[in-house]
């Protein structure tokens, strides 16, 4: 696999990610995911075919970048003025918006697209980051609170889990009380 070039913060390279990012989520809606080819993409992009494999590789390792930008937070979580409310909202909030069909299908091809781990990383951080800001704010309002990794081991990842493999089961309540379990860990 080669590696994927980056983009500078502006000039061409950023254009042109940018037009091939928009023409995709563009053309999933008018065409969906069956009829997606890089050529349509390309064309749609006012970019060659070429440009789009040798940037991206593949259609697989395109839509694997698309779904990581889309997964990107639009900005820090809300503060809610205690360390409890700010993780049942962000749990909740990152529940409806992950299990959702579109948020499970960019969840596939973020990892589909990802031979090489970094996407599910920079996934991973997304989320990391999120929290830290949570329990950063908690600990400035004096608030105990459990380690990032505590929050992630028993928050995050049990609603990953149920997002990819047990979807019926998810609830929040059930985020609602992984926070609660998490919060007792931390006083305990």
């Amino acid at each position: 696999m080669r590696p994927k070039a980056t983009a500078r913060p502006g000039g061409r390279s950023a254009r042109v990610q940018q037009s091939v990012h928009d023409a995709v989520r563009q053309l999933l809606e008018e065409v969906g995911r069956d009829g997606l080819t890089v050529p349509l993409i390309a064309t749609r992009a006012g970019v060659t075919p070429s440009t789009v494999y040798r940037r991206w590789g593949d259609l697989q390792e395109l839509l694997s970048d698309v779904a990581v930008e889309h997964l990107r937070p639009e900005g820090p979580p809300t503060d809610h003025g205690s360390l409890r409310a700010d993780l049942e909202a962000y749990a909740e909030q990152f529940l409806e918006e992950m299990a959702s069909d579109s948020g499970r299908a960019y969840i596939r091809d973020a990892l589909l697209g990802d031979a090489e781990g970094p996407n599910a990383g920079q996934c991973s951080a997304y989320a990391a980051h999120q929290i830290e800001t949570i329990l950063g704010r908690a600990a400035e309002r004096g608030e105990r609170t459990p380690d990032l990794e505590q929050v992630m081991d028993r928050v995050v990842a049990p609603i990953m889990y149920r997002i990819l493999f047990r979807p019926d089961l998810l609830s929040a309540d059930y985020s609602r009380a992984l926070v609660s379990g998490a919060l007792q860990d931390a006083t305990a």
